[in-house]
């Protein structure tokens, strides 16, 4: 196992560094593009033009320049922004949020559904999960807050419910959970009723395999034989897909949520950067959202090899 961990992570590092690398020769060595004028946004002044050059480097050789880029992002975190955008974001806030709601609501539906397989609750969860995932996160996003800041803020059920916007963990940890629940709540909806019917369609399918009817016969009781046996295989494909959309939502994913809210995620950064030509707001959040998801990956990879052992390499 921890041969396969490392083969992994030196892997991670040889993918990370090649998408370091392509991204920096698209935006620093396209042929006849000025990577200064690039950078400096839409109708840049001469002196913008020549600090941009002296910042980054670019009258240096290319190592030169990727070193300084690889500097700015990741060890000072000092990228400017020449259209004035706040560079903080609350992805890992909003998303890391949501997914804890999304993993423990899929797992407890998609385990009662096969527990109560046959009863009237097992067809009401799977509506239930099926109502979830048909509505849009921004149509739900907006009768959330229809609901909890206008028709019925001032009641007891939603008085609690601040203003949007957001509060750093750091500042006030009780404003942050606050300001965070109903997004937490909003786009969680979709990826349990989603989890949920996929993990109760992967425990269906190995309830009548060699290794859990071996169980059964051992004497084992149906919950140890759920809990242990079943649900654990059944959770390779849930392992799969968490991790992709997990590192899809980080990287910018989350984006309509980001806006109904009123929340400074990495989505509504790109976009705005994108409508202003920031550039290097853009370079910094292409490389983070790929670097996300690959990481994501290579994890999801590992964790595959802890739940299963025969899908270890040898």
């Amino acid at each position: 196992m921890f041969a396969f961990i490392v083969r992994r992570l030196i892997g991670l590092v040889v993918v990370l560094f090649a998408i370091s690398v392509l991204t920096f020769l698209i935006f620093f060595a396209t042929p006849g593009v000025d990577p200064s004028r690039q950078l400096a946004g839409r109708n840049p002044t001469p002196e913008t033009v020549a600090a941009i050059k002296h910042q980054f480097g670019l009258d240096r050789p290319l190592p030169v320049r990727y070193a300084l880029m690889m500097k700015r992002l990741f060890i000072s975190r000092d990228l400017v922004s020449y259209g004035n955008q706040a560079l903080k974001a609350v992805d890992f806030s909003l998303v890391i949020g949501a997914a804890v709601l999304w993993v423990v609501g899929s797992i407890v539906m998609g385990v009662l559904a096969v527990t109560f397989k046959g009863s009237i609750l097992d067809p009401l969860l799977m509506i239930l999960a099926l109502i979830g995932i048909s509505m849009p996160v921004f149509w739900l996003g907006e009768v959330a807050n229809l609901l909890t800041q206008d028709r019925l803020h001032d009641t007891f059920l939603f008085s609690w419910v601040p203003p949007l916007g957001y509060v750093p963990l750091t500042q006030n940890p009780w404003q942050w959970f606050l300001h965070l629940i109903i997004p937490w709540i909003t786009l969680s909806v979709l990826y349990i009723g989603f989890y949920a019917r996929v993990l109760r369609a992967n425990l269906l399918d190995v309830q009548n395999e060699d290794y859990v009817r071996t169980a059964r016969a051992k004497g084992l009781s149906p919950r140890r034989v759920l809990l242990k046996h079943m649900l654990r295989t059944s959770l390779i494909t849930f392992v799969s897909l968490f991790g992709l959309d997990l590192g899809v939502l980080i990287g910018g994913g989350a984006l309509l949520t980001e806006v109904v809210f009123g929340l400074p995620g990495v989505g509504l950064i790109t976009y705005r950067s994108l409508v202003s030509l920031d550039l290097p707001v853009i370079m910094a959040t292409v490389i983070y959202g790929a670097f996300f998801i690959t990481i994501m990956s290579a994890l999801v990879d590992i964790v595959y090899a802890r739940l299963d052992p025969r899908i270890r390499p040898t």
